[in-house]
């Protein structure tokens, strides 16, 4: 299959984006899928569009963050949107044949109204963020999307403008297809959304000291307020957090069974936790290491992936101007 997706470059990446994505994305390039991973620096606009001093920067801890969780650049295609303007160019086509009453109706446009209502989100680029979504995939001819459960209506609405651009013009697109998650979004140390507004994410990059001192203060089961208190593990943030990371059934069991009985305290809890997530994420903090210690090497993995991307978006706007008669 060929994927394709992408990340926003809307702060540091942390460990919701490994679970949620990255993750993901390493299992379908290891699979030996033809993989297109981007940082969707455009996208990031539709809501910052006021903030973007740090933009470049937050760009290339993106592509370093892919890296160390084990992307390759010799086997996926890494690039940075904004680099190929061929995704402008296609959006503004679509742009043509998508009504504005359909954008309207795209539930994340409402949600997201609502979400952030401290920013302006009146701008046209809010508005028709997902036709760019839509250029994006399509570009590529992806055959699989791997999103989160709330991205699927977008994939939907690519498959939607395929099929009108096939019907209207000629055969170019192919229909995509959405590859969901299976482990759900984590929750910030606080319990709430993971979001770096809200100060609870943590780093992907984190050392392990750094990463105690955000898993023990963590926010457990209201419930136990003391240590004598039983509990329930589906009401814990820190439940969420055994899931992803990959406590076995004995650990689980062990888990539950001290909960609910108040037998184990949630430090103790905390503590397996603690282990489990220093054993997965030991190695990707070790390829930081070793992505820093050579100078300018993210930088040549987006040069040359640009480069690659670049030829297949030509090659496909190339077919679009055709069956549009556009060309001059």
């Amino acid at each position: 299959m060929r994927i394709l997706s992408g990340v926003r470059p809307t702060g540091r990446p942390h460990v919701g984006n490994y679970i949620g994505a990255l993750k993901n994305w390493k299992a379908l390039q290891d699979a030996g899928n033809d993989c297109f991973y981007f940082v969707a620096d455009w996208h990031a606009l539709t809501t910052s569009y006021a903030e973007t001093k740090q933009l470049k920067e937050l760009t290339i801890e993106v592509v370093r963050s892919f890296l160390a969780c084990g992307l390759d650049p010799d086997r996926s295609v890494i690039f940075v949107q904004s680099a190929i303007k061929e995704h402008a160019e296609l959006a503004l086509l679509f742009s043509m044949i998508v009504p504005v009453s359909r954008l309207e109706r795209v539930p994340t446009y409402k949600e997201l109204k609502q979400e952030m209502n401290y920013k302006d989100l009146s701008n046209a680029g809010f508005l028709t963020y997902p036709v760019l979504q839509a250029a994006d995939i399509l570009m590529y001819k992806a055959d699989g999307v791997p999103v989160g459960e709330d991205q699927v209506y977008h994939v939907e609405l690519s498959r939607e403008i395929a099929r009108k651009f096939n019907s209207l013009y000629q055969n170019v697109f192919p229909e995509p297809d959405a590859i969901l998650s299976r482990t759900p979004k984590l929750p910030g140390t606080d319990g709430r959304k993971m979001s770096k507004s809200y100060g609870n994410v943590i780093p992907l990059d984190a050392n392990i000291e750094q990463l105690r001192d955000k898993i023990l203060p963590m926010m457990t089961d209201p419930a136990r307020k003391r240590r004598k208190d039983p509990g329930n593990p589906e009401k814990c943030p820190v439940w969420s957090y055994h899931v992803a990371f990959g406590s076995n059934s004995d650990e689980r069991k062990w888990i539950v069974d001290g909960c609910t009985t108040a037998s184990i305290g949630c430090v103790d809890c905390k503590k397996l936790l603690l282990s489990n997530m220093e054993k997965e994420l030991h190695p990707i903090w070790k390829k930081f290491q070793e992505i820093d210690n050579i100078p300018g090497y993210v930088e040549e993995v987006i040069r040359k992936g640009n480069e690659k991307a670049r030829k297949i978006a030509a090659q496909t706007m190339s077919e679009v101007r055709e069956a549009m008669n556009l060309l001059f």
